[in-house]
């Protein structure tokens, strides 16, 4: 297990995933799979660069009914904490 500070709160994850340098629609299928592997509840920690990456995390989350926790965007890399459904 991992933990992040963001915004003066520490955010704790159980799995990261480094998406980096992978396009559309790639960040989201690695973020799929690892999701499958994990148990309700648990939160995955995902470091993307893909631009489109916000707004597909946004959508996804709401089409699987995973929990979208954060999403920052900082120096190219947006990172996004989710929670399994």
């Amino acid at each position: 297990m991992g933990a992040c500070r963001i915004a003066d709160r520490v955010m704790k994850f159980d799995v990261e995933l480094d998406a980096r340098q992978l396009a559309c629609p790639l960040p989201i299928l690695r973020a799929k799979k690892s999701l499958s592997q994990m148990t309700s509840g648990q939160v995955i920690r995902i470091v993307a660069t893909d631009n489109g990456s916000p707004k597909d995390f946004e959508v996804f989350c709401r089409q699987t009914g995973n929990e979208l926790l954060s999403s920052t965007a900082q120096d190219g890399e947006f990172v996004f904490y989710l929670r399994r459904r």
